[in-house]
């Protein structure tokens, strides 16, 4: 599995075991690097009248040296200009010995139209804003429109939160080592990284797994293994039975999707549950999804014991306030002192915020041993709802925003936008990064939290039927395109869900 995802301290920690265990050693290691990245130039751009390669005073800049040397060798026409001197016997200054151009000073840089830049200047490895020469040289890169191949990831991305750091290239072409980072797939970073290439320079599975990374990029090698596949002799019920609370009478369609959603995803049985007052409504738009009046504790203390549901949604087009509050503090506390069928209880948009005053109340009710699985799906301004001091802290990088209210939660978070973050409380986050720009349409998000009920209500574990909701209503959107509205997300599933069914069934 070559999905986990590495922060530069663990990346740091992986070239020290594998140095440790052999047979490479540091600069091993470095001319492996150097070769993989000179191997994509030469067969990316062959084209490129020049290639400058701009290398930093550490490992990243070693790795220039050893690309640098490469492409001399064959035949190209290379320029190096330099920032610094490698510190006297590291791996960097032997590099920088084997290569035999000329350094010019970074300071100096000056490029034509049709050239190619290598970025070597500092990768991963910058903790502090790009500046001086080194910021100059990404206005001379972006001002001519050179394309860049970034060595590790774009200079001036932070590889840890995917921040910008000052000013960074824009790369055409990232070429990372062993694992990518989180900065590879957080925004903005993500955007300067242009095609990431994933190169093996000898550091094996078994010395990431010595790291036991917490990080995933999210991609069905991740729960594929839990993916419900029905039975032959499966009926509805053993399939699951999803329900899904609805708004009244002018704000009902919010709910008939998450509806659809929950039933394209395989469970069994759906269920609106309805006010009274908007029972016709529900009733002229719904056919094989099943309808409940429920208006009251009472009403869903009743429906508990009647039909056993496994897993609901609340909040698409419910209102905020009192009657939200209750609805989910009685799902969280149906397990205390009983067994109950309920797998989870996914909250989405005014199901959150109806909780903004009172965040505590819930993060307890979700705390209790007993209590069904909670799945949050706030955006940027729900979460904030909920933990406005870990929304507010400039330090902390979306990453570990979603892992800190999950935390605190005693919930999955699934953190969403284009780069939606899925975190667990007990530390495990991915990562998501086939998102579609045609999701940003009304409706998208209660599409999510229906395919996640869904997959919940069929035994799904929590932390895996939100990466799989993720993942799967994204590659929706992406296969569908331009033109998509949320009604059209659960077929638009349809040739995705048969692909992974296949996939699971072998």
């Amino acid at each position: 599995m070559r999905n986990e995802l590495l922060s530069p301290a663990e990346m740091a920690e992986a070239d020290r075991l594998a140095i440790a265990a052999g047979p490479l050693d540091g600069y091993g290691l470095m001319k492996r690097a150097g070769e993989a990245v000179a191997a994509v130039v030469l067969a990316r751009y062959p084209a490129a009248t020049r290639v400058h390669v701009l290398c930093g005073p550490g490992n990243n800049g070693g790795d220039g040296y050893v690309v640098a040397r490469l492409l001399q060798e064959s035949g190209v026409d290379v320029v190096l200009w330099v920032s610094g001197e490698p510190r006297a016997g590291s791996d960097a200054a032997l590099a920088a010995g084997e290569c035999t151009l000329e350094r010019r000073p970074l300071a100096a840089f000056a490029a034509a139209p049709g050239a190619l830049v290598v970025d070597a200047l500092y990768g991963a490895g910058l903790s502090k804003p790009l500046s001086g020469d080194s910021a100059r040289a990404v206005q001379v890169a972006t001002d001519l429109g050179l394309p860049v191949v970034a060595i590790d990831l774009p200079s001036g991305v932070s590889g840890e939160s995917g921040a910008i750091l000052g000013s960074a290239f824009r790369a055409a072409t990232t070429v990372t080592f062993a694992r990518k980072k989180p900065g590879h797939l957080l925004l903005p970073g993500r955007e300067q990284c242009g095609e990431i290439m994933l190169a093996d320079i000898g550091i094996g599975d078994g010395i990431i797994a010595q790291i036991a990374p917490r990080t995933f990029e999210n991609g069905p090698a991740l729960w594929l293994a839990a993916f419900p596949v029905p039975a032959v002799d499966t009926h509805k019920y053993r399939r699951g039975h999803a329900s899904v609370f609805s708004g009244g009478p002018s704000a009902t369609g919010a709910a008939r999707l998450s509806a659809l959603a929950a039933a394209r995803s395989g469970a069994g049985a759906v269920t609106v549950l309805s006010p009274a007052n908007a029972m016709q409504v529900n009733a002229a738009h719904l056919s094989s999804i099943m309808l409940r009046k429920v208006d009251a504790v009472a009403d869903l203390d009743a429906f508990l014991t009647d039909r056993r549901p496994s897993s609901f949604v609340l909040g698409p087009g419910f209102g905020v306030g009192e009657k939200a509050r209750d609805f989910v503090l009685a799902l969280l506390d149906v397990g205390q002192g009983q067994d109950t069928a309920i797998e989870g209880l996914v909250l989405d948009a005014d199901g959150i915020t109806s909780f903004r005053d009172a965040p505590e109340t819930l993060f307890q009710a979700a705390g209790k041993p007993a209590a069904p699985a909670l799945v949050m799906t706030p955006h940027e301004g729900e979460f904030a709802r909920l933990f406005p001091d870990v929304a507010n802290d400039k330090a902390l990088s979306k990453l570990a925003k979603a892992r800190a209210g999950a935390a605190r939660a005693n919930a999955i978070i699934v953190y969403k936008g284009a780069d939606t973050v899925i975190a667990a409380p007990d530390g495990r986050a991915v990562i998501n990064s086939n998102g579609a720009p045609w999701l940003a349409t009304a409706g998208s998000g209660d599409v999510l939290a229906g395919i996640v009920a869904g997959f919940l209500a069929q035994g799904m574990p929590a932390f895996e039927a939100a990466c799989a909701g993720v993942w799967i209503h994204a590659e929706a959107g992406s296969r569908f395109g331009p033109g998509l509205i949320a009604e059209d997300i659960p077929l638009a599933m349809l040739p995705v869900l048969r692909g992974l069914m296949e996939s699971a069934a072998e």
